[in-house]
């Protein structure tokens, strides 16, 4: 018992039958994968700065905590904002007629710059209202040329680009993993 008492107080852990087992056994929460798609049928832009209430569809079967949820059945909840974008937080599912309580989250869905803001349409929107620009203030401070012009719509169209807000697109078939604990 000595040499226990004095690998204690070193800080040496000292293995005796038994005692290895439960100092080597680890406890992992259970997870369940819960796969799903948007229930709306085009697809979301979402600024990645607030909430948004939107349903999904179970694409396949899974049981969670002893309930089975099937494919189709609909899980209610939200996006949230969350650093790098949205996440999607479930709280609730509708099946059979009868809504369950539900707790699930996904992971951070990422945002980028808003696709229909860097188009090639969109810049080159961009880019005519810079030239347009470019133009007037040319015949302002004095004769407008092509350079005033061409530069106003290089700026327009760089513009347009940096300045693009960021979203999280979710297209309706995109599969969206939530994990129930």
């Amino acid at each position: 018992m000595l040499a226990a008492s004095s690998a204690l107080v070193l800080g040496i852990p000292l293995l005796l039958p038994g005692v290895a087992q439960a100092q080597n056994q680890m406890l992992v929460a259970q997870t369940t994968a819960i796969a799903a798609t948007s229930a709306q049928n085009q697809t979301l832009h979402l600024n990645n700065d607030r909430v948004y209430s939107y349903n999904l569809e179970v694409s396949r079967g899974t049981t969670v905590d002893g309930m089975y949820i099937p494919a189709g059945a609909t899980i209610l909840g939200r996006y949230e904002p969350a650093s790098g974008g949205l996440r999607y937080v479930a709280t609730g599912v509708r099946m059979n007629g009868r809504t369950y309580n539900l707790d699930a989250t996904s992971e951070v869905l990422e945002d980028q710059k808003d696709p229909r803001d860097t188009s090639a349409g969109a810049i080159a929107e961009d880019a005519g209202i810079g030239a347009a620009g470019g133009a007037i203030l040319g015949e302002v401070f004095g004769n407008a040329d092509i350079g005033e012009i061409l530069g106003g719509a290089v700026a327009g169209g760089v513009a347009g680009n940096v300045t693009a807000d960021r979203v999280v697109v979710v297209e309706p078939e995109e599969t969206i993993i939530l994990y129930s604990s």
